[in-house]
């Protein structure tokens, strides 16, 4: 028996000399939990952050990431979700079809694919932004929602893609195709599903699709398009939907769809694009072609009140932030990274011009972000000045969000769905 084990031990010690502690820490899958569900638009919490528990790499390069495989597909600005060992991803197919596509997340084998009538034209000044499915899915409770460019909700069985039900909000809101297209991405909350469409924000049964509420927003304004996406916060103690509309950032009561309070806050042409960012009871608000400020959100009793604290000229655009530490990371419209202090508004630095959008996703003091001509660009979260720890080109086209499961990243390329390691 003390041979055996003095085998097994002289084994370990092998291993050890092999694989030193560097080569461990670089592998986080080794040592730590199950990887986080990417389960929705910007993560499970909408905001772009993971748990610090998650490990990265020190730097990235060529020669740290590698491709897994390469799934063809064709276009969408929809990022992919990635849950367990199966990978959801939609694309527009000859311009006059959706389809849903399930896949295996090691092999990349098909499991099952969905398709519905769901093509559209947008208006030519937007036409080099595509005409093709915008909505990032959301999977919650063995269900997928998937929202088509035309306002249309469809709920899929994730075991099989098989159709549970349907919701299209422009027909039983009487509202017109949203000129832009439909961007809101589905909000998943208990056994609930949120979505902006149709003019009104609606609160859906996950599991029938029956209306709970629906409130009026900016009504059909510019044919009912909106850009933005929402979440849910706590502010003043009370957990409430908080939503972009065209013209008015608004907290929304989530047992009723009574709004509590509301801002205007211009955008130009009404393109508030950016999801609402929240701290400490406050929102980060830049929209297109408008300054970018700090809105401070105070509850007294059953009131609420809103009120401007800062503004900087600096102008955001698409990207929606991460926030690290009290410090917003943001992609301007002038298409450089900024970091900006939260509770002063003084920009700390700005980047030379790197990109038109980037997809953002935060981890402890790093960032990760992909670019839309298709780098991976790794930052440190440092507030004293822009600290690059390596970059690699992954694809050509990549506007759709980043999505990230342990070790694995996935990204929708205009005409393929790229799995990479980092391993």
């Amino acid at each position: 028996m003390f041979l055996k084990l003095g085998k097994r031990f002289m084994a370990v010690i092998v291993v050890f000399m092999l694989y030193p502690a560097h080569t461990i820490a670089e592998h986080p899958e080794s040592a730590q939990a199950d990887p986080v569900p990417w389960n929705q638009w910007r993560g499970p919490n909408r905001d772009g952050l993971l748990p610090a528990s998650t490990t990265w790499p020190v730097s990235i390069d060529s020669n740290r990431v590698s491709e897994l495989w390469r799934f063809p597909l064709g276009p969408s600005y929809s990022g992919p979700l990635v849950v367990g060992d199966r990978v959801y991803v939609t694309e527009t197919v000859d311009k006059k079809d959706e389809r849903v596509r399930c896949i295996d997340r090691t092999t990349a084998d098909e499991i099952w694919s969905q398709s519905w009538k769901g093509a559209m034209r947008v208006p030519f000044f937007a036409a080099a932004n595509g005409s093709w499915i915008r909505s990032t899915p959301a999977l919650s409770n063995g269900r997928l929602f998937v929202a088509g460019i035309r306002g249309l909700l469809v709920c899929l069985d994730e075991n099989d893609g098989s159709e549970i039900w349907r919701k299209d909000f422009p027909v039983e809101m009487s509202a017109p195709i949203p000129q832009f297209g439909c961007v809101c991405s589905p909000l998943v909350d208990g056994n609930f599903v949120y979505m902006q469409a149709g003019g009104a924000m609606h609160k859906l049964d996950q599991a029938t699709g029956k209306s709970i509420w629906k409130s009026a927003l900016d009504g059909q304004g510019k044919n009912s398009s909106v850009f933005s996406s929402p979440t849910i916060e706590t502010i003043g103690g009370v957990r409430q939907l908080v939503v972009q509309g065209r013209t008015e950032l608004m907290g929304i009561d989530l047992d009723s769809g009574t709004v509590l309070w509301s801002k205007t806050v211009p955008a130009f042409r009404g393109m508030s694009i950016i999801t609402p960012t929240f701290f400490e009871d406050q929102f980060l608000i830049s929209n297109y072609r408008h300054p970018t400020k700090m809105l401070a959100i105070e509850k007294a009793g059953k009131q609420y009140s809103v009120s401007e604290r800062w503004q900087l000229k600096s102008r955001g655009y698409m990207t929606s932030p991460v926030i690290v530490d009290g410090h917003a990371y943001l992609l301007l419209q002038n298409e450089r990274f900024t970091c900006i202090d939260l509770r002063t508004g003084k920009e700390n630095w700005v980047s030379d011009r790197e990109t038109k959008y980037a997809s953002l996703i935060s981890n402890g003091d790093k960032i990760l972000a992909l670019t839309a001509d298709g780098y991976l660009v790794m930052l440190k979260s440092n507030p004293e000045k822009y600290e690059e720890l390596g970059r690699c080109k992954v694809g050509s086209n990549s506007w759709a969000h980043l999505a990230i499961y342990g070790d694995q990243l996935f990204v929708r390329n205009i005409d393929a769905l790229i799995a990479l390691s980092w391993k």
